[in-house]
């Protein structure tokens, strides 16, 4: 018997664990195949589209051609205007005239795209050239965003009850150090003494009602049990909340018995979980400076270990790349060789852009702070000064 027991505790315990993780899972898991659709998509439309030669890419060829026939060995006094020419030929140029579609947007190309869509990135050297394509982008962002601002907040919750813990186990542990600090040992010992005597005289050994307590009392301690009525009302709920934990084991085994009920209750809790999403970030309260130190370093720890598939980026590059990215600005100006690559950062993205998203509502609640207490102080300077007249 106590084994089937333990069983059936331990297949309830992997069923609530796989039902708390399932709404994460299922939000993660519906962004990587939101994302595989749309390289697939992508890939078939923009890569296998028909190479067009505009009237554009034929006069620059002419120019080009002209320049090169214009070319002479005493080039001594035009070799100035010869190369802003040059200069401005090129720079009408587009960059589609010169790289294979079937390159460009190959599926590993066209899942970096997915990504700097979705991700509100847009770097703006990799972008649909049909109509059909262009028409698709809109409608693939139209869904993606949300989802992946979905993405954001629901994984916002996990990190901010992570860093929410995590800074009050340093502040309780920063709080006991300096407590041991000032405190003598025999001051401690006494003031330890004494908390334990207290503790031991109002102990209830027998779960009480409230009358049978006030008879049990002599009448001269009436008037002390008035002050202590507090406690006793915490210790006779203990007790009788102890007495009710067989009861809900008693409700857990008719659940067992009853598969209908279970998946009902566990429905319930799923739903709960769906409801609860963005709560934790709202109770979020740890300092902006802290946020700011770990951007720092989760941008730095990024930016030493780019350079090393991308080598025309050093460590100051990287680091401007890696900010620009996570802040979902995306200026284009610095291009990835090896965007496949930096696909299997995507993970380091997200957690990325989660940390700066935090550090954002962070210093967006503390602005509103400070506006408040300017707004108070002001309308207190202008508020006129009570006159008081003689009687």
């Amino acid at each position: 018997m106590a084994s089937t027991s333990q069983r059936l505790q331990g297949k309830t315990a992997c069923k609530k664990i796989f039902w708390a993780v399932f709404p994460h899972a299922c939000f993660i898991l519906s962004l990587v195949i939101y994302a595989f659709l749309g390289a697939l998509m992508f890939s078939h439309i923009e890569g296998n589209r028909k190479v067009e030669f505009s009237e554009d890419y034929r006069n620059f060829l002419q120019n080009l051609t002209y320049l090169g026939r214009s070319l002479s060995d005493n080039m001594t006094e035009n070799e100035v205007k010869f190369k802003k020419k040059i200069h401005d030929l090129l720079n009408t140029a587009q960059q589609d005239w010169f790289v294979n579609p079937k390159d460009k947007w190959s599926f590993f190309g066209s899942l970096f795209f997915c990504c700097t869509v979705f991700t509100t990135v847009g770097y703006g050297n990799t972008y649909p050239v049909t109509r059909t394509g262009k028409y698709l982008c809109m409608l693939y962002a139209l869904f993606g965003i949300p989802l992946m601002f979905l993405v954001l907040t629901d994984m916002g919750d996990i990190l901010a009850t992570v860093l929410s813990k995590s800074y009050n186990e340093f502040r309780k542990l920063q709080s006991k150090i300096l407590a041991s600090k000032l405190c003598s040992g025999s001051t401690c010992n006494k003031r330890n003494e004494l908390k334990s005597r207290a503790q031991s005289k109002t102990v209830i050994n027998e779960p009480l009602t409230i009358m049978e307590v006030l008879k049990s009392q002599p009448s001269g301690k009436r008037r002390l049990i008035k002050y202590r009525n507090v406690e006793l009302f915490e210790m006779l709920i203990a007790r009788e909340n102890e007495q009710t934990k067989p009861a809900r084991n008693k409700s857990i085994e008719r659940w067992s018995s009853c598969p209908e009920l279970a998946r009902g209750k566990t429905m319930s809790r799923v739903i709960e979980n769906f409801d609860k999403i963005g709560k934790e970030l709202e109770k979020l309260d740890v300092p902006i400076v802290l946020m700011v130190l770990v951007i720092f370093v989760y941008i730095s720890c990024a930016a030493a270990i780019l350079p090393k598939w991308e080598s025309n980026l050093d460590f100051q590059e990287a680091f401007y790349f890696c900010f620009i990215t996570l802040t979902t600005i995306g200026f284009g100006d610095t291009q990835l060789e090896h965007p496949k690559f930096f696909l299997f950062f995507s993970l380091y993205i997200i957690i990325g852009m989660e940390i700066v998203f935090i550090a954002f509502k962070l210093g967006q609640d503390r602005l509103i702070v400070l506006y408040k207490k300017v707004i108070s102080f002001c309308a207190e300077k202008k508020m006129p000064s009570k006159k008081i007249y003689p009687k």
